[in-house]
């Protein structure tokens, strides 16, 4: 990996100013969000890359994403790279770090995959001073103002622990016993409200409308009426400023926001990819898990909340995930059964329809593995091929962007052709009851909706309120297209159940959840926490195989 460039430099090959950057350690910088009053000098043609349904290690979309921008820079094409932030769930979870890996990684890579610029922990205390301010509010003045069993703010906390996901918090002298729990800090609405503000004025006024339980009257009490939202945008002001970085080859990467796709929005901040579209002829960026979950919202979401329409999708695969999504049960059958491969190719078909269903086109990123096999990587490219999709492997770890050349080519061709219309599949005036309709049936192959009784409460009671006219964030387990994740491959002949939803008014949208999935995650028996450790002054294990 050749030494980083000077992010003065690096910031220089987007057209932005040394009085742009406030400077964070010397390979770091935050960007002014004055730098976007001036005259746009890219074309700002976003690349939006997804994903198939993934194994649980995932596939790659990262990576991907680094190496593509990499081989567009090698191409003549003026690029940046637009990610979220690594939450220390996973690094010290299941996937370990999130920055890449090989010859295709975002430096400096310990400092993004820890605290970086401290994001994730401003975040994370703007969450839990609205907390303290409920508590204090019940301690001071009883139960004037809050019906104690409706409020629904949670604390949150960067770390997977499943023993906090239920609580009883009041047990002190004077306090008000109340039942709660943890989120992980990547769910908080106020993390979304970060990643979907264009402004400190419009953070400050989507926090006020955060809802934070509901008075004996029942009426929905928001952070506004706490007074807390104008010390929560204090807290965040640093936060809001995309960050800037570069890649293992010296391409801009700007890293901001990090919202989990499973159980929140999963995209980076609107702020940042404005900014890349800004100065960059390309911008390529990440949308977490299957297309069914971040891909989606990047769509309906964060797109009407400003972000930009794109155009061209990668689906990144790997013969791994698609012997998963086939049936294979074990590691050592994801790489030798020849059938699951075949049954898994319906799960790329299905994203590949939903992707067209948006009117946007596709490429298919082949992620190539050292063990992989030349007849099962021919069998997959000839598929895509006989539906018409253009297909190129990329050996992007091993090689960079060398390896990542033929993917950036056919990226170009699908860009040439022009830019699409926005299509969604829904409107926002629809109901909600609607919405979850055309999503499950489009995106996930579902025959309908069913609705918990106490989700069908809550939206009658969103409805009564005003809180109309959002779109949906739906909660699930990324690991299938329907809600189930035993149900592998392209399920039919199912419904999805919502077991509950939550209001976002702040981050402008619902939550639908389904199925089983969680807001605080727990560790696995062997976390990757178990292989962090420093030798001399260097920290290993960050990363999966280090």
């Amino acid at each position: 990996m050749s030494v980083p460039r000077a992010i003065s430099d690096v910031a220089r090959d987007l057209g932005l100013a040394a009085s742009d950057l406030v400077p964070v350690g010397a390979n770091v910088a935050k960007v002014r969000l004055d730098a976007l009053q001036r005259p746009a000098r890219g074309e700002g043609a976003t690349v939006l890359v997804s994903a198939m349904t993934p194994s649980r290690y995932g596939e790659g979309k990262t990576l991907t994403s680094i190496a593509l921008s990499m081989a567009l820079n090698a191409l003549g094409k003026r690029t940046v790279v637009c990610l979220r932030e690594p939450s220390l769930g996973p690094v010290f979870g299941k996937k370990g770090g999130g920055t890449g890996g090989g010859r295709a990684q975002v430096v400096p890579a310990d400092d993004i995959n820890l605290h970086f610029t401290g994001d994730l922990h401003a975040v994370t205390a703007a969450n839990n001073l609205l907390a303290a301010l409920i508590d204090n509010e019940l301690h001071f003045n009883g139960t004037a103002r809050f019906d104690p069993n409706r409020i629904s703010w949670q604390r949150v906390l960067d770390v997977n622990d499943r023993a906090l996901r239920r609580i009883v918090t009041g047990l002190g002298v004077g306090s008000v016993p109340r039942e709660s729990g943890f989120d992980i800090t990547a769910a908080s609405e106020v993390m979304a409200v970060l990643c979907l503000a264009q402004s400190l004025s419009d953070l400050e006024a989507r926090l006020a409308k955060i809802v934070i339980g509901r008075a004996r009257s029942g009426d929905f009490v928001t952070a506004g009426e706490l007074s807390a939202a104008a010390a929560m945008t204090a807290l965040l002001k640093n936060a809001l400023l995309p960050n800037l970085v570069q890649t293992s080859e010296g391409t801009p990467a700007l890293i901001h926001g990090g919202p989990f796709a499973n159980i929140a929005h999963g995209c980076s901040s609107v702020l940042a990819t404005r900014l890349g579209t800004h100065y960059a002829d390309r911008v390529v960026t990440e949308a977490g898990f299957g297309f069914d979950l971040g891909g989606e919202k990047f769509l309906h979401i964060k797109h009407r909340a400003g972000g930009p329409w794109p155009r061209c999708v990668v689906l990144v695969i790997s013969l791994r995930a698609l012997r998963v999504q086939g049936g294979a049960k074990t590691s050592k059958a994801a790489e030798a059964d020849a059938a699951a491969l075949e049954r898994g190719l319906a799960n790329l078909e299905h994203h590949l329809s939903t992707v067209g269903a948006f009117g946007l086109r596709a490429v298919v990123a082949v992620n190539v593995f050292d063990h992989d096999i030349e007849e099962d990587l021919a069998r997959v490219e000839a598929h895509c091929r006989g539906l018409g999709v253009p297909v190129a492997r990329h050996r992007g770890h091993a090689l960079g962007s060398e390896g990542t050349l033929d993917l950036a080519r056919r990226v170009e061709e699908v860009i040439a052709e022009g830019s699409t219309q926005p299509v969604a599949l829904y409107e926002l005036e629809d109901e909600y009851e609607d919405k979850l309709r055309a999503i499950a049936r489009t995106v996930y192959g579902a025959d309908d909706v069913r609705l918990s009784a106490e989700a069908r409460r809550r939206l009658k009671r969103y409805k009564k309120y005003g809180y109309t006219g959002l779109p949906i964030c739906m909660a699930k387990t990324p690991l299938s297209l329907s809600d189930d994740p035993s149900k592998v491959g392209r399920p039919r002949g199912f419904d999805i159940t919502v077991q509950n939803t939550r209001l976002s008014a702040g981050a402008g949208f619902l939550v639908a959840l389904l199925g089983e999935v969680q807001t605080m995650p727990g560790l696995p028996r062997q976390p990757a926490a178990f292989g962090v450790r420093m030798e001399g002054d260097r920290i290993r294990g960050l990363m999966q195989n280090d």
